[in-house]
């Protein structure tokens, strides 16, 4: 597209987005009347100002959440699920305003966007079917002396703290649950895009959702703010999706308040071909696993183990593929690869990437930043990585593809599992046998077989050791939002 066709409608978009902070079913200023700027990743360019919360907006944010809770809670699930619904047919009409939006505040492609919004528009429509399945049970006591009720109810007031890597998808995830649920929210989104969060909360409210049952809260103050919301008893529940060392305080915050945790924290997704896997199959499945969202991802691969028999034939396949990569802004028509978030992320790429190489790293394709404005890294691929090395321990959140090779399954399985992390997995292989067995002896919370793509809303999502607490999506998602209750009947 012409630069002057793009620009025109990314104003004509900005116009209809809300840029205050959403509290009570409307947009509103900051009480203290602060704003941030909301940039461009692929140009660094200011694309608009937005309210920054302070503790006082937090704490009438809570207040309208409170307000309406029992309300909330006591409405019919048929008409939670309605208006669930109804978000979701919105979200879905609204496809290419979602699309451009995530584009120009984020930096992913125009095609990488257009897939999150139909994958988080689809948590909606999930939760919108579950909301009327909230279950429990009943059964006599062993004893005989009378009855056992089991029923659930909405934990209350909560708090969602999302990233910036998928800014629909990281809420619809949490926000879909919580309403189906009967449970109000508060939505503290990534600074670096509060624009698609904010569109969202415009679609619910055009959805019928009451006013008060959702807020949305930019702020650039997140340590304060969030502190505020977690030290209020009114709040019963924090749900978070960022770094390990971010959710770490958090769970230390939520202690005294003993508030319901959900954590979806870091990565450092192991990617394992065996000498057996279809090869052609197994580019495919880097490729997704690898550069989808241009390696911003919690489960992008960050260690590519390769079995040394095809080491040499499947590194020379997705060397070529990443190297065809064309990098650009996303809205550019034949991008493939956007920019990064920002200029940190990208120097902290370049970072590891420096460092590995240094230490007798090769380097296939790519390698360094991309000169001109914005924060573009090149598409990468490095093999020889010596053992310790930083970028084989930390997430690399960018487009690299980080290979080694192993000699046995059992020293790929034993590589696997060397790290804290437990979230995602993937392995390529022909054998069934091998399929069960390796999945089976992998230290994680999810497991891609012959799949580079993983994440599905009718599936539990969640790690193992320090990638998290809790599961979202499928059946489980729903459980994270509700108490059990035992109500002991005589007869």
């Amino acid at each position: 597209m012409t630069d002057t066709v793009h620009a025109d409608r990314v104003s004509a978009l900005l116009a209809g987005v809300p840029t205050g902070l959403w509290i009570d079913g409307a947009s509103r200023p900051s009480e203290a009347g602060a704003q941030f700027d909301v940039r461009d990743p692929a140009t660094g360019e200011v694309l608009t100002t937005v309210a920054d919360a302070t503790v006082a907006d937090a704490t009438a944010a809570l207040d309208s959440a409170s307000a309406v809770g029992k309300a909330w809670a006591t409405t019919a699930p048929r008409e939670r699920s309605l208006i669930l619904r109804r978000a979701w047919e919105l979200v879905v009409e609204r496809t290419e305003d979602f699309a451009l939006l995530m584009t120009i505040e984020m930096g992913k492609t125009l095609a990488e966007s257009r897939g999150e919004v139909a994958y988080g528009a689809e948590f909606l429509r999930w939760f919108s079917e579950e909301a009327v399945r909230i279950g429990g049970r009943t059964a006599t006591a062993p004893s005989g002396n009378g009855r056992i009720l089991v029923t659930k109810e909405p934990v209350g007031p909560c708090l969602a703290i999302t990233p910036w890597n998928f800014p629909l998808a990281m809420g619809t995830r949490k926000i879909g649950p919580a309403l189906a649920a009967g449970c109000t929210m508060i939505v503290k989104p990534a600074e670096d895009t509060p624009l698609t969060m904010l569109l969202l909360a415009q679609v619910f409210a055009d959805a019928g959702l009451p006013a008060g049952v959702l807020s949305v809260l930019p702020t650039m103050s997140a340590p304060t703010v969030v502190a505020s919301l977690m030290t209020d008893s009114r709040l019963r529940k924090v749900s978070f999706t960022g770094s390990t060392g971010v959710g770490k305080k958090l769970i230390e915050q939520s202690a005294d308040q003993v508030l319901r945790t959900s954590m979806e924290l870091g990565g450092n997704a192991p990617f394992i071909v065996f000498d057996d896997a279809d090869i052609d199959a197994a580019v495919d499945g880097a490729m997704a696993a690898k550069m989808r969202n241009g390696g911003e991802a919690c489960t992008a691969a960050n260690r590519i183990l390769v079995h040394n028999p095809v080491r040499e034939r499947f590194t020379a396949a997705l060397s070529a593929r990443i190297a065809a990569g064309v990098v650009g802004p996303g809205y550019a028509d034949g991008t493939t690869l956007g920019p990064l978030i920002n200029a940190r992320q990208r120097d902290s790429v370049a970072s590891l990437v420096g460092e590995a190489v240094d230490a007798g790293a090769r380097v296939h394709t790519g390698g360094a930043p991309v000169d001109g404005p914005g924060y573009f890294y090149a598409p990468t691929v490095i093999d020889d990585v010596p053992a310790g090395a930083r970028i084989l321990t930390e997430e690399i959140f960018g487009p690299v593809a980080v290979i080694t090779g192993f000699d046995t399954e059992d020293e790929a399985i034993e590589r696997a599992n060397d790290t804290e992390y437990g979230l995602a997995a993937y392995f390529y292989t022909t054998s069934l046998d091998r399929a069960l067995r390796v999945s089976s002896a992998l230290e994680s919370g999810m497991v891609g077989v012959n799949r580079g793509v993983i994440s599905d809303p009718a599936a539990p999502f969640g790690g193992v050791k320090q990638s998290g607490l809790g599961s979202e999506g499928g059946s489980e998602g729903i459980e994270e939002y509700l108490n059990t209750k035992y109500i002991a009947l005589t007869p």
